[in-house]
This record gives structure tokens, C-alpha cells and sequence, in this order.
């Protein structure tokens, strides 16, 4: 079910899935992402959990943020806001990169809400190289695409070990046809113009909030990843006793 929910003067888009009577599980997409990312895995558990996933501010078909506010407190808010209007007392929620961090910000802050928490190749400090990367590859990504064939093209180069039916999925759910049959990224522009300006970078200090998690918690590293070192990953499970990590061998982010 495709649906829209509006909180703090935002439109949010949202897929959900399952028995309303199950467990809910929500999910959280990384940068330049978007709900539908999680469509295989939401299937998948669609049958024992009533499952969430939705585009956060400025992705997919959610409304972008009019001041340009892209920090991870402001994404916090909004987690906050739509669980209470969507009636989630307690839950589960699985965040990856961008999605991980939302997720670290908010069971912190909100002691007793989640149930359990996975955060997938990410942490509250980011490592240089994939962060690196990740920048530059907004700064460079093209503005206009003639055909979705042409977008395919240009992520596949950025996403080499994307399976091609799940890279063909994330493009055609994160672009927008344009008046002249050209296509447009979905997710704002402010963020591709902030890592050309040099201005994309993590802001506020997660580590607080990652040693106030009060929930099992599952801490997900690709054993090739440039975003979640092996310092970054053993501070974390150092520093919060209820984490474990588990180490996806030739993963990278």
C-alpha cells in the first residue's frame, strides 16, 4: 500500500506491507535512496511484521525540506513525528547508511520506543575515503538524463556490485519524467549542490546518542566497506554493550 502521511508541514510518502495485527518493522533508505530500496526485503518479511518503509525528507516522493535542512537531527524529527501519527508504540527498525544514523539519533533519544535496531554499514563517525566517494559522486552526478537507460548507465559505474534487476529497480523508482520525456533525479538537489559547495558533511555528535541505545542492536559491516571501517566498527561495539557486529564477507557499503 502506497501511502501519504503529513507531519511538521511535510508530505512523507510510504510503502507499507503485512498484518496490521504483526510486529511493525520500519525501514530506513540511505542518501539519495528511497522507500522502494527495501521492496525485496519488506516482501520478505511482510509476513510475520507489518512493515514501514518511507522516503525520508527530500527523497523518493516525499516532499523536500523548504530550508534546506538535511541534518541528522532534522531526519530524527521526522521519524519522531511520523511514528506517533502512524501509532507505533514500540518497533523495530532497520536503517541503512543515511537511514542507520536517523536510526542511531532517534532509539538514543527516545529510550523504550524501539525494540530492536540494525544499523547497516554506518556509525556515528564515517570514514574519510567512502565519505570521500559518496560526496563526490553527488557533486559529479549529471542533472538530466535523456533516457532511464542513460541513468541506468551512470549508477551501475557508481554501484558495481548492485545485481542488475535490483539497479534497474532503484533507478526507475529514483527518477522523475520531465516535461521534454528527459529525466530528473527525485531526491533535491540541495544536497548534490551542497557536496559541489563542499557543505555535505555529517553533522552532531552520534556517539551519545549510539551509547543511549537501550535495545539489542545489530551492527551490520561490509568486510570491504570504505564507510564503516574496523576502528569505527570496534569503538562502536565497545562502546555500547547491547550491540553485536556482524562482518557480510566481499560487501562493500
Amino acid at each position: 500500500i502506497d501511502r501519504f502521511v503529513s507531519v511538521r508541514g511535510l508530505r512523507f510518502h510510504l510503502v507499507e506491507r503485512g498484518d496490521p495485527a504483526h510486529p511493525p518493522l520500519l525501514f530506513l533508505h540511505g542518501i539519495t535512496g528511497h522507500a522502494r530500496t527495501w521492496d525485496e526485503e519488506a516482501q520478505a518479511l511482510a509476513g510475520r511484521f507489518h512493515v514501514f518503509a518511507f522516503d525520508q525528507r527530500g527523497h523518493g516522493d516525499s516532499d523536500p525540506a523548504p530550508d534546506g535542512d538535511y541534518a541528522n537531527p532534522a531526519l530524527v524529527d521526522d521519524l519522531a513525528a511520523l511514528v506517533d501519527v502512524l501509532g507505533l508504540a514500540r518497533f523495530t527498525v532497520v536503517g541503512l547508511s543515511l537511514g542507520g544514523r536517523v536510526g542511531i539519533g532517534y532509539t538514543g533519544s527516545h529510550p523504550g520506543r524501539v525494540e530492536r535496531l540494525a544499523v547497516v554499514d554506518i556509525g556515528p563517525d564515517i570514514a574519510l575515503a567512502g565519505l570521500t566517494r559518496v560526496m563526490g559522486m553527488m557533486a559529479t552526478a549529471p542533472e538530466r538524463f535523456a533516457t532511464q537507460a542513460e541513468a541506468l548507465a551512470w549508477v551501475r559505474a557508481a554501484n558495481p556490485r548492485y545485481t542488475e534487476a535490483k539497479l534497474r529497480h532503484r533507478v526507475e523508482h529514483g527518477l522523475r519524467a520531465l516535461p521534454d520525456g528527459g529525466f530528473f533525479w527525485k531526491y533535491d538537489r540541495v544536497m548534490r549542490d551542497n557536496a559541489r559547495q563542499g557543505r555535505a558533511r555529517p553533522a552532531g555528535d552520534l556517539w551519545a546518542a549510539w551509547k543511549a541505545i537501550d535495545c539489542p542492536t545489530l551492527l551490520v559491516q561490509g568486510q570491504e566497506s570504505d564507510i564503516l571501517d574496523d576502528a569505527i566498527a570496534k569503538r562502536m561495539i565497545e562502546a555500547q554493550p547491547r550491540a553485536r557486529l556482524v562482518v557480510i564477507p566481499g560487501a562493500g557499503h
